[in-house]
Order: structure tokens, then sequence, then C-alpha cells
């Protein structure tokens, strides 16, 4: 059977990454691959249930981590996992490194910690490949604020997210070999064009 794919989508609110997963998605079950759609935290009822507390109630950054970390681990065990398994290509709209750059930099949360929650949860798991959409902050910013209303981390202000941003840059250091970096401050139809280069490269697209 042949190996699945694993591909994730990080970028801070605003850069517009959803839009292109929902491009690729169309694109790819067009072709006639097996596509699993998903999301973090999410993507199980048990994780989807844990995303609302952690979008949308007050607490700190080790309360928010450790949701996000149960909510992944039960998202791998019960979606990611088997679907790789089979051959199928996953699809995730952020995994992990959003949360060292979220409750990481944007939180200013030790990392030691986040490491430690990484290594037990994924057992070694990672995205075969993470598109980072990096866009000004400023400019996700005015996108937000004409789209929906904000849950807790959409309602930080630019400060933040240039922390989030900076979080996202560091993580890339680590394994640059697993992450392309997608220029979304560009027109729609030069960020899927960037997209699409990276994918062929692969042999993906």
């Amino acid at each position: 059977m042949p190996a699945g794919r694993f591909i994730s989508f990080e970028g801070i609110d605003g850069a517009g990454k959803t839009s292109h997963l929902d491009a690729l998605e169309r694109r790819w079950r067009e072709a006639g691959r097996d596509v699993v759609r998903t999301r973090e935290p999410g993507g199980t009822p048990l994780a989807e249930a844990l995303r609302e507390l952690v979008l949308h109630r007050p607490m700190d950054a080790l309360t928010e981590s450790l949701l996000v970390f149960a909510a992944r681990r039960d998202h791998l065990s019960a979606v990611i996992e088997p679907a790789l398994a089979r051959g199928a290509w996953v699809l995730c709209d952020r995994f992990t490194d959003a949360t060292f750059a979220y409750q990481g930099a944007g939180r200013g949360f030790d990392l030691a910690p986040l490491s430690t929650l990484e290594s037990w949860v994924q057992q070694g798991r990672q995205p075969d490949l993470t598109l980072v959409f990096d866009v000004d902050p400023a400019v996700a910013a005015q996108r937000l604020s004409a789209a929906r209303s904000p849950d807790r981390f959409e309602a930080e202000d630019t400060a933040f997210f240039e922390k989030v941003r900076a979080g996202y840059r560091q993580r890339i250091d680590t394994c640059p070999s697993r992450y392309a970096v997608i220029d979304a401050g560009q027109t729609p139809e030069a960020v899927a064009e960037q997209v699409q280069t990276v994918l062929t490269e692969r042999g993906w697209w």
C-alpha cells in the first residue's frame, strides 16, 4: 500500500492559508486522491469540544497547551494515523508548529515543556511538509476585521501576532527541510502559484 502524506498549513490568523487549503483539497479530490481534510485543535468530537474551550474560555498558557495537546493526541490516534496507514493524503489546518508559535512565542510560555509534550503525544510523527503562510500582522488584521467576529486569539493585538510570526520563524530554523515559506502578502493568484511550485517540486501536484 502506498505511503500517505501529511501536509500542514500554518500562519498567523488572517494569513489566508485556509483558502489555499480549500483549493488544494478540491484539486486532489477531483484527481481521485483519498484526501482527509482536518484541523487543529479539532478533527474529532473530543478535540472539537476542547477547541471550543481553547478559543472561547479564558485560561493561562499552560492550560491552553495541555488542552491543545490532549486534542492533538485524540486527533492523531483517531484520524491522522489511520488515514496515513491506508495511504491517504492528510491536509491539516494547523498542527504542532502553531502551539510553539502561539502558546510558546505568543504567550511567552516555556518551550521546554512544549517539546516534552510534543515528544509524548506525537511519538515522532511530524508533517511531511508544512506550508507557512507568512504575512505582515498589520495586513492580516485588516483581513480579519472584515471577516467575522474574532475568537480569543484573533482578538489579540498586532504585537502578539508579531511574536507569533517570530515563533514560526524560530520553528522553521529547527528543521528547514520540512517547511516551505509562502509569501501570503501577495495576490491570491500569486500565492496559489507559490503553493503549486512547492508541491510540483516534490512531485505531489
